[in-house]
């Protein structure tokens, strides 16, 4: 499971955005819109598997594969920020970079390691953590544009229809944006 460690540092539109995709000319919900913005980018984002904006994710392995390859569940990576074993006794050991090979401009991300070369984690049980820089960077331009507008269309649905409770499903139109990014398994 990933755990975040650092949010990005703006959202991928602003409320000035949305309000004039929504047509809204007072500044009385600027909050409300900031709040849904933020709720449409986390959808969008579990719902394609892809990080919109740079974050610091950890990913936690009980053991390294015999294949030496990890597939983060998130794509796309930027990076590896850091690497360490847990130990039994509390304690931590870094692991150097130059044992990793990313892959990060594909989805998924593989991240090659040589198994032999690998310490072994004496902890059963998340004995292994790799910090990853996940986004497609740092800016709202970096952002392909299909998943700006499935974050601008998800925040109006919820704007439209904020006094509803429940609602799981993600509107059809977002759905055919998110739709290219799929994880297709053979």
């Amino acid at each position: 499971m990933p755990h975040l460690l650092a949010g990005p540092a703006a959202e991928p539109l602003t409320p000035a955005d949305l309000k004039a995709f929504l047509r809204v000319t007072h500044d009385a919900e600027d909050g409300l819109l900031a709040l849904l913005i933020t709720t449409a980018r986390q959808m969008v984002e579990s719902a394609a598997g892809r990080i919109l904006l740079r974050q610091s994710w950890r990913f936690v392995f009980d053991s390294w594969p015999a294949a030496g390859l990890l597939v983060p569940a998130l794509a796309p990576v930027e990076a590896i920020l850091a690497a360490r074993l847990r130990h039994a006794d509390g304690g931590e050991s870094a692991l150097a970079p130059d044992l990793f090979t990313l892959r990060g401009d594909r989805a998924p991300a593989l991240i090659a390691f040589d198994p032999p070369r690998m310490p072994r984690p004496d902890r059963a049980l998340g004995g292994i953590e790799l910090d990853l820089a996940l986004g497609y960077g740092a800016a709202a331009a970096a952002v392909p544009a299909d998943l700006v507008q499935a974050v601008r269309l998800f925040a109006a649905h919820l704007y439209e229809r904020r006094d509803e409770a429940g609602g799981d499903a993600l509107p059809s139109g977002v759905a055919a944006l998110l739709a290219p990014y799929a994880r297709v398994r053979l």
